[in-house]
């Protein structure tokens, strides 16, 4: 049982600074409230005392995301959708994948590279560079659509299985419920997806990967 006073959730504090300058380095745009990430952090230890508090109480509730068309590379390749949360959401995500990440990397395929930390595309090209010396064949695909599409509760019940602290499956279900934001001013319900742009988003895309495709090929083809 908590102490009287204690929150419900026990967030580390010193989480939240690193989260924000996490969220600084990347110079994201602005949310739907239109703060960027200096103006946050101008008065940071004011706004991060005032997240930590919230999420720690569970009373923490995501603004609407913002929506960005931006042009694909290419001729005639179309736009795709960015979802923009605010700072503060972008900062309150980093401190779950703070939490969640190290859980999951202990899982993932070796053979995984998508943001991941410590990975990076020119580690996937080795790995495929030293299997086309031991195999005639290779499958190329891409899946249409695959931010836009996750499914919900599937996701929902991947970080279940993993999460250690239950804030993590209440905060997740409120980011991907939060709105869309679009341009005209109108909110869109989303019964699926995770935006692109959101800092949670690669994380919980890796471990929907780690079950639909890795667990699925290693336990039918290997």
């Amino acid at each position: 049982m908590s102490e009287p006073g204690s929150k419900p959730y026990d967030i580390a504090k010193q989480v939240f600074v690193t989260a924000l300058k996490k969220a600084r380095s990347k110079k994201g745009a602005a949310g739907v409230d239109g703060v960027t990430t200096e103006q946050f952090a101008a008065d940071y230890k004011n706004n991060l005392y005032k997240l930590w508090n919230r999420m720690s109480s569970g009373s923490y509730f995501p603004a609407p995301v913002r929506m960005v068309e931006i042009p694909k590379k290419g001729k005639g390749a179309g736009t795709r959708t960015l979802g923009v949360p605010t700072v503060q959401d972008r900062v309150a995500q980093t401190v779950a994948v703070a939490y969640l990440e190290p859980v999951v990397e202990r899982v993932f395929h070796p053979d995984s590279y998508g943001y991941r930390p410590g990975r990076s595309p020119l580690d996937a090209v080795a790995a495929c560079r030293e299997r086309c010396f031991r195999y005639a064949w290779a499958i190329d695909l891409d899946i249409k659509g695959f931010f836009d599409n996750l499914d919900h509760d599937l996701i929902l019940k991947a970080v279940a299985a993993h999460a250690t602290d239950p804030w993590i499956d209440l905060y997740v279900q409120r980011w991907l419920k939060a709105p869309l934001a679009m341009p005209d001013g109108t909110l869109a319900a989303r019964d699926r997806g995770s935006p692109q742009g959101a800092a949670i988003s690669p994380l919980i895309a890796n471990l929907f990967m780690h079950y639909a495709f890795d667990t699925w090929m290693a336990r039918e083809f290997q």
